[in-house]
C-alpha cells in the first residue's frame, strides 16, 4: 500500500466530508493542486506583517516585501536551475507564452514597418512548430501569431499512444523560427523527447519555448541543462496559490527581449518623448506585482524541496501503476495514453464506453472522488484519440493507493448503474 508522501494534516481540505458525509478523495491536481498549510500561513503572514510596496519606498515595510520577491524570485530560479535574474512573474502560464507570442508578433510588425532588425521578426516564408499533443494555452498564442503574420504553423503528429512521433519532425526545417511543445501532456501525462525535439531545433536555429506546466510540480526540471529559450510554469499546479505564474527566459534572449507590457517599474529614464527600460527580470514586469502570491509559491518551492523532487515521482509512479493496473480489471475502460507508468508522470485519462464523461465525473463526486472531465483544454489530442472528452484522475504528493481504491470502487459502479454491461 502506498500512503501519503506529506503529512495530511498539512492539507486541511482533505479531512473534508462532502454530500453529507462522504470523505474527499481529491484526483484532479493536474487542473490545480491543493496548498499546504506552510504556503496559506507564508501569504496570510505577508499580508497581515510585512505588505509594502515593492522597491518603490525607503520605509522597512517596503524593504521587507521587496526582501520577499526578491528570495522567491532566488529560490523559484534554483528550482528550475536557472539564474534569478532569467525569471519574472506573470500571472499564469497561460500570460506568459502570449507575453512570448507577442513579442514575436510586435517586433514583426516593427520590422515590416521601419525596417528595423531584431532576432524576434518573421519573414514570409518562416513557419511555427507545436505539437498535436498541446493544451490550447500552448496552441493558440501560436495559431494567432501565425495568422498575424501569414507564416505558417506546423506540428508534430502523435503515435497510436498519444506521444508525440519523432517521425514525424521534419516539419521542423531551415524556415522554423520557434519550437514551442509541452514537457508533458495535460492528457497522456506522457514526457516530450526534449533532447530530440531541442536538437532539431538547434539544427535550424530556431526559438524553443517549453511549456513546463505539468512537469515543474511532478519531476525534477533543469531549464539549463534542457537548453531551452523559454520556458513558463504557473504556480496553482505546484502546492502554490493561484494568479502567479513564471516565464523563464535565457539571459543571452532577454538581454535583446523588448517588454510586451509597459507601464511603470520596469524603466530606467522617461521623458515625454521616449523611455528606456529596466534590464531584465525588471524589464518584463511592468505595475505592481502580486507580491502575497510570489511570497506563497516561494513557500511552496520549499515544501517541494523538503519533499524531495526524486520522492515525488516514485510515489506518483506507484500510485500510477496501481491504477493502470486496476483499471484493467474493470470492463469497458480505454486509457487514452501510454499503458505503463513509465515515461509519465501521474496523469491517466480515459474514456468509458457508453457513458458521458460528466455523467461519469458526478457519479463519482457523489462518492466523494473528484476528477476532472471535458476536453481538458487540449481538443486537438483527443480528436487524435477519436473522442470529444474523456474523464481524468491526477495525483499529488497527498494521495494514498486508498484514494486510488475509492476511485476504483466508484468507477467500476459506472456503467452498470446506466445498464451496461459492467
Amino acid at each position: 500500500m502506498t500512503g501519503a508522501l506529506v503529512a495530511r494534516d498539512d492539507f486541511p481540505i482533505m479531512s473534508r466530508e462532502v454530500h453529507d458525509g462522504v470523505r474527499l478523495v481529491y484526483l484532479d491536481s493536474a487542473a490545480t493542486a491543493q496548498k499546504p498549510v506552510q504556503v496559506i500561513d507564508a501569504m496570510r503572514d505577508h499580508a497581515l506583517l510585512h505588505n509594502g510596496g515593492v522597491n518603490r519606498g525607503s520605509h522597512m515595510l517596503a524593504g521587507e516585501s521587496t526582501h520577499a520577491v526578491d528570495d522567491a524570485r532566488q529560490k523559484v530560479a534554483q528550482f528550475v536551475g536557472v539564474d534569478p535574474t532569467e525569471i519574472s512573474w506573470t500571472k499564469n502560464s497561460t500570460e506568459s507564452l502570449n507575453a512570448i507570442a507577442y513579442t514575436f508578433l510586435n517586433e514583426t510588425y516593427e520590422h515590416r514597418m521601419s525596417g528595423t532588425s531584431s532576432m524576434f521578426a518573421l519573414h514570409a516564408g518562416d513557419n511555427i512548430v507545436v505539437t498535436r499533443a498541446e493544451h490550447h494555452a500552448n496552441l493558440i498564442p501560436w495559431q494567432q501569431l501565425a495568422h498575424r503574420t501569414g507564416v505558417e504553423l506546423r506540428w508534430l503528429d502523435l503515435d497510436d499512444a498519444g506521444c508525440i512521433d519523432l517521425s514525424t519532425s521534419w516539419v521542423i526545417d531551415e524556415h522554423t523560427r520557434v519550437v514551442a511543445f509541452g514537457h508533458v501532456s495535460n492528457v497522456t501525462g506522457a514526457i516530450a523527447p526534449v533532447a530530440e525535439l531541442v536538437a532539431r531545433a538547434r539544427e535550424h536555429n530556431a526559438f524553443v519555448v517549453l511549456d513546463a506546466c505539468q512537469s515543474v510540480p511532478h519531476m525534477p526540471v533543469d531549464f539549463h541543462e534542457l537548453d531551452v529559450d523559454f520556458a513558463v510554469f504557473s504556480g496553482h499546479k505546484m502546492l502554490g496559490p493561484t494568479g502567479i505564474g513564471v516565464l523563464y527566459t535565457k539571459s543571452a534572449i532577454g538581454e535583446q527581449m523588448p517588454p510586451f507590457l509597459t507601464g511603470g517599474s520596469m524603466v530606467e529614464i522617461v521623458t515625454m518623448e521616449k523611455t528606456t527600460f529596466a534590464a531584465p527580470p525588471a524589464r518584463f514586469e511592468a505595475g505592481t506585482q502580486a507580491v502575497s502570491q510570489i511570497v506563497g509559491l516561494g513557500r511552496a518551492v520549499d515544501y517541494l524541496q523538503n519533499i524531495g523532487m526524486d520522492n515525488i515521482v516514485r510515489h506518483e509512479q506507484e500510485l500510477t501503476t496501481y491504477a493502470l493496473d486496476k483499471l484493467k480489471d474493470i470492463p469497458g475502460i480505454r486509457i487514452l495514453g501510454p499503458q505503463l507508468a513509465d515515461g509519465r508522470v501521474g496523469v491517466i485519462t480515459f474514456a468509458v464506453d457508453g457513458v458521458h464523461p460528466h455523467d461519469v465525473g458526478q457519479l463519482l463526486d457523489a462518492r466523494g472522488v473528484a476528477i476532472r472531465v471535458g476536453h481538458h483544454c487540449a481538443q486537438p489530442i483527443h480528436q487524435h484519440f477519436g473522442v470529444f472528452s474523456s474523464s481524468r484522475v491526477s495525483f499529488g504528493p497527498y494521495n494514498t493507493s486508498e484514494d486510488v481504491d475509492a476511485f476504483i470502487d466508484a468507477l467500476a459502479d459506472v456503467r452498470p448503474y446506466f445498464g451496461l454491461e459492467g
